[in-house]
């Protein structure tokens, strides 16, 4: 478990450095505007909210309300970072309440 925790927050650290690295060198209006033009452009944009969606439901899965709408909140503005974060501080939790529960049937 802690290896896994490791090696999502050396990614995340990677998927940081690229984003502040994005923010510096690239033309952000340029990149959305060709995004919101291109067919392809618009699936990426629609894949990319698609797994925002899915992160918040397994974040709603495992936390209260309120600390769910915490770490949910922030996932469109943030985005994945923010998901990989939640990862590395919860993965203990979420992994215990996982092996916990007994199959349904």
């Amino acid at each position: 478990m802690t290896v896994l925790r490791i090696i999502l927050a050396i990614f995340a650290t990677a998927f940081a450095a690229l984003i502040v690295w994005a923010v510096i060198v690239g033309d952000f209006a340029t990149a959305g505007a060709w995004l919101t033009s291109d067919p392809w452009g618009i699936v990426t944009l629609a894949d990319l909210y698609f797994g925002f969606l899915l992160s918040a439901v397994v974040i709603a899965a495992f936390e209260r309300r309120w600390a769910a709408i915490l770490w949910i909140a922030p996932i469109p503005i943030i985005g994945n970072l923010w998901t990989a974060i939640w990862f590395i501080v919860r993965f203990p939790v979420v992994l215990s309440r996982i092996t916990d529960r007994k199959p349904a049937g």
